[in-house]
C-alpha cells in the first residue's frame, strides 16, 4: 500500500471511491475501456478503492500485500468472483469457472498431464510446431501483410493439440472461429451480468449457440477417436476415464466438453496472445530484437534444442517475463467473498465483489522503477533478486496458481527464438495498438505485420 493508503486505513476504515451518484460514469468508462477505469481508479484515489456499479460495489486491491492475503494467505475464504460467475453461462464448469470439490477433483483429474517430465518430453513436438509457424511466416515475405494474431493462435492450436489431447487440431478448420465467439459470448456475459438470456435471437447469441454445437462436435470427435486406442497419459484419456463414473452420460459429455474447451481456450488464447504483445514489443525496440536473434542464432547453432540448450535462451526468456509484466493476458482476477474480511485495514463484507488487477500491479510505481518502460533486464537475477513476491503474478499465485504455466512458458519460448533466429517482423505502417481487456488482454484488432529475412 502506498503511504496515502497506509495513512487512509489507520484513520478511516472507509474505502476511497466515488460517490454512489457516479454509478452511471462509472459504467460509461467500464464500457469504453475496462483497462482505463481501473487505471484511473487506482490513479485517483490509491491502492484500495471502492467502484460504484449499479446494485454492485466493487472493491479494487491494487498492493502486492492485498494479492497475497487474497490469493494465498486467506484463498479459502475466496471463491471466482464478477465475471467469472458469468462466464460460466458460455464456459460451463471447467477449471477455470468451478469451486470446492468440484475444482479439486478436475485439478486432480489434469494435474499430471502438466508435471515437469511430461512436459520437458514435449520439447520436440514444440520446437516442431514452431518451425513450421516460421516457415508459414517466411511464405507470407514480399507478399503483404499477415495478421500475427491468426499466427500465433495456430500455433498455440497445434501445440495443445499435439501435447494435450493427441489430436492435429488443424483438421477442425472452424475451432478457432468457435473459440472466439465464446470468448465474445463468456465477456458479454462478464459486462452484462448475465441479464441477457442466452435464447434471444441477437447476432452474438447466435454466433455462440451455434460456436458451442461446433465445439459440442469437436469434443466427441476428440473422445470417439481417443476411446479406440490405447488409454495414455494425454488429458482426454484422462478426462475418459474420469468420466466413467459419471453415473449420467450426458452430464458426463457435458462436462468432456466444458473441460476441454475451457482447457483449450485459456491455454491457446494466453500463450498466442503473449507472443503477439511479445513481437510488438520488439518490434518497437529494434535493439532487444537485435540481442535475442543474436542469442537464437547462438543456441540453434549448437544442434536441436534440449531442455538444457534452453536454459541457454536466457534473454529470450527476460523478454516473454517483461511481456507478460507489461501486458499480462490474465489482467483481472475476480473474486467473491465468503465472509466478512480485512484487506490492508480496510473491511470487505461478506459477498463483497474483490478486484485484483495484475495489469496494474505489474506498474505500480512503488515496486517497478520507470514502469511503463519495456526493460527485459528487469529479470536478470540480480534485478529480481529482493523484489516483492506478489507484485509480479502474471500466474496467480495460491491455490489456482495456472496449471499450464511451464507449458505456456516453454511454447512461447521456443516460438519466440525461432522467428527471431529467422525473420524480422515489422508492424504495418500506421497501425495502432490498442489492448483490449477480454477474457485475456489482446491486441485489438489483431497485429498486422510484414515479414522478412532477420539478416
Amino acid at each position: 500500500m502506498t503511504t496515502r493508503g497506509l495513512s487512509a486505513a489507520r484513520n478511516d476504515p472507509r474505502i476511497p471511491g466515488p460517490p454512489r451518484t457516479s454509478t452511471l460514469a462509472v459504467l460509461a468508462r467500464m464500457m469504453r475501456s475496462r483497462l482505463d477505469v481501473m487505471t484511473w481508479a487506482a490513479a485517483e484515489y490509491g491502492d484500495a478503492v471502492r467502484l460504484p456499479l449499479g446494485p454492485k460495489t466493487l472493491y479494487f486491491f491494487n498492493h502486492p500485500d492485498h494479492a497475497k492475503h487474497v490469493l494465498a494467505d486467506n484463498a479459502g475464504n475466496y471463491t471466482k468472483g464478477l465475471g467469472m460467475v458469468h462466464a460460466r453461462r458460455a464456459l460451463g464448469d471447467g477449471l477455470l469457472t468451478s469451486e470446492g470439490e468440484l475444482w479439486r477433483r478436475q485439478r486432480k483429474t489434469i494435474q499430471p498431464v502438466f508435471q515437469a517430465r511430461r512436459i520437458a518430453a514435449q520439447l520436440g513436438a514444440i520446437a516442431d510446431e514452431a518451425e513450421q509457424l516460421t516457415a508459414r511466416l517466411r511464405s507470407h515475405g514480399g507478399r503483404g501483410r499477415v495478421d500475427l494474431r491468426e499466427e500465433m493462435t495456430a500455433f498455440t492450436l497445434g501445440v495443445l493439440g499435439r501435447t494435450l489431447v493427441d489430436a492435429d487440431l488443424g483438421m477442425f478448420e472452424s475451432i478457432a472461429g468457435s473459440f472466439e465467439a465464446v470468448q465474445d459470448q463468456a465477456m458479454f456475459d462478464a459486462i452484462t451480468l448475465g441479464a441477457v438470456p442466452l435464447w434471444l435471437p441477437l447476432p452474438r447469441q447466435v454466433r455462440f449457440r451455434r460456436a458451442r454445437r461446433d465445439l459440442q462436435r469437436i469434443v466427441d470427435t476428440l473422445a470417439a477417436a481417443r476411446a479406440a486406442k490405447p488409454a495414455g497419459d494425454d488429458v482426454v484419456s484422462r478426462l475418459i476415464e474420469s468420466i466413467r463414473r459419471e453415473p449420467d452420460r450426458h452430464a458426463g459429455r457435458i462436462r468432456m466438453r466444458d473441460e476441454l474447451v475451457t482447457l483449450l481456450l485459456a491455454g491457446h488464447e494466453t500463450t498466442a496472445s503473449t507472443l503477439t504483445w511479445a513481437l510488438h514489443l520488439l518490434d518497437e525496440h529494434p535493439e532487444a530484437w537485435r540481442r535475442l536473434h543474436d542469442e537464437a542464432v547462438e543456441v540453434f547453432g549448437r544442434g536441436p534444442l534440449t531442455i538444457e540448450s534452453l536454459h541457454g535462451l536466457t534473454y529470450t526468456t527476460q523478454v516473454l517475463e517483461e511481456t507478460l509484466r507489461l501486458y499480462p493476458p490474465v489482467w483481472l482476477l475476480p473474486r467473491i467473498a465468503r465472509a466478512d474480511d480485512e484487506i490492508g485495514g480496510f473491511p470487505v463484507p461478506a459477498g463483497a465483489d474483490v478486484l485484483l488487477c495484475p495489469y496494474l500491479l505489474h506498474r505500480h510505481p512503488a515496486f517497478w522503477t520507470s514502469p511503463l518502460r519495456f526493460d527485459p533486464e528487469r529479470f536478470t537475477p540480480s534485478a529480481s533478486a529482493g523484489r516483492n513476491r506478489y507484485s509480479y503474478i502474471p500466474f496467480g499465485a495460491g491455490p489456482r496458481f495456472c496449471v499450464g504455466n511451464s507449458l505456456g512458458m516453454m511454447e512461447a519460448t521456443v516460438a519466440l527464438a525461432t522467428v527471431a533466429r529467422d525473420l524480422r517482423l515489422t508492424k504495418v505502417p500506421g497501425y495502432r495498438v490498442t489492448g483490449e481487456a477480454m477474457l485475456t488482454l489482446q491486441i485489438r484488432g489483431g497485429l498486422p505485420v510484414t515479414v522478412r529475412p532477420a539478416n
